[in-house]
């Protein structure tokens, strides 16, 4: 039986949803200043809007560092909007099976009130706590924590369980904050280390910029990976080493750092802790310890190290965003940092610059929306933060949600929202993650396409496109802090809600009050700014306000780090509390033999992982999916260029694609593009293209690195063989 509801409110449209607000809908030509949605980065644009229309987007001019620039992904934003009919249209509910594709439209005031009776269940079962909501993270997760801890819950997660949880996590346990508060001064490096960063491919514009432009002016680049990405054609050295061996290499590196005595130690004296245990872990991790594990000749190494020290501190040991994902990745982060902080590269001209809030300028930073519920004190299912001290519990780790929707510990999830995060693509194992969602009283996704994880729903809510919404407004640190806006460009064209609406909504309906209870977004904007100096109107004005003229470095007697000791912390508190070794020793294995390799997996520039394929530009320009494999194992497995092999993981799953016979690639692992093999029957363009290689990761759900949480995606093993005859 259905819980009592409370009193129905008429949904009518807004400010922000209604034709004609704004100018929205009206005749004439005007621009508009936004924040592209087509990937998770959100790049500054200006929209072109003709008699209601979208018919032009670019970079935001206003943003020096984009400029006009804009990336395939972004050039199809106008498909996303006009040419593509296959996304949610209405809300939805489920009336077959789990993942049957039998829906049912239905209103917003139903679906609103399905979703509030199942959640008052779930209190009912589980507590406030047994509500989760995962998201791709990034400068709007203020509404999404704000409603959860409305609610009563502190399962927040975002998306960095498959990205950058590790770096985040191990830049935390030595700086106090995360990677994304190192900026890598590109234009006045001398030179860059890159750890499989595809900064050519992945795709942030303002970084791919800053980076061709140092490499024009002469950056030197070392680029390592055991496939040759679009970075490595623009590297000066390219090591393909062994999957999976990078933390061999930079204890290596450190080793011999130290050994030829070239580090900063003035630097090192007065803002470094923990010297000792690094010199005990790397005693014995010589050059040629290293080669053995890594296939970097050890001659090679010890030149780089001499090139680096004549080059400090302005190199970038970068730190990584998607760094290999296997149990050891945190400590590549790691280590990579450490090598940082030896060259005295931190918070000085080509190194890395701490990013400042506006506090750092004498202004304020926007006022959040968390600030108006009361704090959530109860303990988080991951255990990040309490059980699991090394993990950040601002971003979590989403696996050990679903570990708990399947076991009920520490405490059962009954319900579940995945906002533009589609968890079925994104993580391993698809198979045993429905099988986790299975347990839920209610899973809802509120996406602008039609996901995996959405077409597994039990309730899908169409949000407004990035072209046809507002958000609430974000703020990015950085050598110079801004506040940056996304505003509605056009109205939307079917029966679709902005997040912020879709959230005040649910709330209500749970007898919720003040949390997000604002009638218009502009209601939220100036609530936001309150104290900043600036108004709604300067932000429409350009789409980003910068907060100072110019950057500004730390005086070197004021440098201090948010950690206990104030250092740089090799020797971490936080790995302390958790129990866990500073420096663990590398952990090699065996390599794979036969017909067995390590499955390695990337993008390419013109797709944002599952999210863009449908795309009716993206699909047209879309690289064909193919398996790289080295010749030497293809001639033993008598696989050729060009022709079909078959993959399998362990499972069921088995996929059929081209095999690419290539030299750039080490002969230990394969290759493939992800965001291709959709199952879901209304994204025809998208649907049956390719091999999904998150299928293949059989088992590998549960399986992360213990000190960042990250999921282990790159120790998987998978056989490869010539595709059998078809009909044979």
């Amino acid at each position: 039986m259905a819980s009592a509801r409370s009193p129905r409110r008429e949904i009518a449209m807004n400010a922000t949803t209604a034709p004609n607000a704004r100018g929205v809908g009206t005749p004439g030509r005007r621009t508009v200043y936004s924040m592209c949605g087509m990937c998770s980065v959100r790049c500054p644009i200006e929209v072109t809007v003709e008699d209601g229309k979208a018919t032009w987007i670019q970079g935001n001019r206003h943003d020096a560092a984009i400029g006009a620039s804009l990336c395939a992904k972004g050039s199809a934003g106008l498909p996303l909007e006009y040419a593509d009919d296959e996304r949610p249209q209405t809300p939805l509910m489920r009336i077959g099976e789990r993942g049957s594709g039998r829906w049912r439209r239905v209103s917003w005031e139903e679906a609103l009130d399905h979703i509030a009776d199942r959640l008052r269940e779930t209190i009912d079962a589980h507590g406030p706590r047994g509500i989760a909501l995962s998201d791709r993270g990034g400068p709007f997760s203020d509404l999404t924590k704000t409603f959860l801890a409305a609610l009563g819950s502190p399962n927040y997660f975002n998306h960095d369980a498959t990205c950058g949880g590790n770096a985040h996590n191990a830049a935390r346990s030595m700086f106090g904050f995360s990677h994304a508060g190192l900026i890598p001064d590109y234009r006045n490096a001398r030179h860059l280390v890159l750890y499989g960063r595809n900064i050519v491919e992945s795709l942030m514009v303002k970084e791919a910029k800053a980076f061709m432009d140092a490499v024009a002016n002469g950056l030197r680049v070392t680029y390592i990976d055991p496939r040759a990405s679009g970075t490595a054609c623009k590297a000066t050295r390219y090591w393909k080493v062994r999957p999976n061996s990078d933390y061999a290499l930079n204890l290596a590196l450190i080793h011999e750092v130290l050994a030829q005595d070239v580090h900063d130690k003035d630097f090192v004296a007065r803002f470094v802790s923990g010297m000792d245990v690094l010199r005990e872990a790397v005693r014995d991790t010589t050059p040629e310890w290293q080669e053995q594990h890594t296939g970097v000749p050890a001659a090679e190494l010890r030149a780089l190290v001499r090139e680096i020290a004549a080059q400090a501190p302005r190199v970038i040991f970068h730190p990584g965003w998607m760094t290999a994902r296997h149990r050891q990745s945190f400590h590549v982060t790691r280590t990579a940092l450490i090598l940082n902080a030896l060259m005295g590269s931190i918070e000085v001209p080509g190194g890395l610059i701490i990013a400042k809030s506006p506090e750092a300028f004498g202004r304020e930073s926007l006022k959040p929306l968390s600030a108006r519920v009361p704090k959530v004190t109860e303990a988080r299912v991951d255990g990040a933060g309490t059980t699991r001290p090394s993990w950040d519990p601002s971003i979590g780790m989403v696996h050990q949600l679903f570990a708990a929707m399947e076991t009920g510990q520490p405490y059962g999830v009954g319900a579940y929202f995945a906002y533009r995060h589609d968890p079925i693509t994104s993580l391993p194992d698809a198979e045993a993650l429905k099988s986790a969602l299975d347990k839920l009283n209610l899973l809802v996704s509120i996406d602008v396409r039609y996901s995996e994880t959405g077409w597994y729903s039990d309730v899908i809510l169409p949000e407004s496109t990035y072209l046809e919404r507002a958000n609430i407004l974000a703020g990015m640190p950085g050598p110079v802090p801004v506040f940056l806006m996304r505003d509605q460009a056009v109205a939307p064209r079917f029966d679709s809600r902005p997040a912020w609406w879709i959230f005040r909504e649910i709330l209500r309906r749970m007898g919720v009050k003040d949390a997000l209870d604002f009638e218009t977004v502009e209601e939220i904007w100036n609530y936001q700014l309150e104290g900043t100096g600036v108004t709604v109107a300067e932000m429409r004005k350009a789409g980003v306000v910068a907060l100072a003229t110019a950057p500004k470095l730390m005086p070197r007697d004021a440098l201090r780090f948010p950690t206990p000791s104030g250092k740089i912390e090799i020797d971490s508190a936080v790995l302390r509390q958790a129990d866990l070794p500073f420096m663990p020793p590398y952990e090699p294995k065996a390599a794979p033999e036969g017909d067995s390799f390590t499955l390695l997996f990337g993008r390419p520039a013109t797709l944002a992982h599952g999210q863009s394929l449908n795309n009716p530009l993206l699909r047209e320009a879309a690289p064909r999916q193919e398996l790289w494999i080295h010749p030497d194992r293809a001639a033993a497995l008598a696989i050729n260029d060009g022709e079909e092999v078959e993959v399998s993981g362990g499972g069921a799953y088995v996929g059929r694609l081209p095999a690419k016979v290539t030299p750039w690639i080490h002969p230990d692992a394969v290759f493939m593009l992800h965001g291709y093999g959709a199952t879901v029957p209304v994204a025809t363009r998208a649907r049956g293209v390719g091999v999904a290689d998150q299928r293949l990761q059989h088992g590998k759900l549960y399986a992360f690195d213990p000190a960042g949480g990250g999921c282990t995606l790159t120790e998987t093993i998978v056989r490869v063989r010539p595709a059998a005859a078809e009909g044979a």
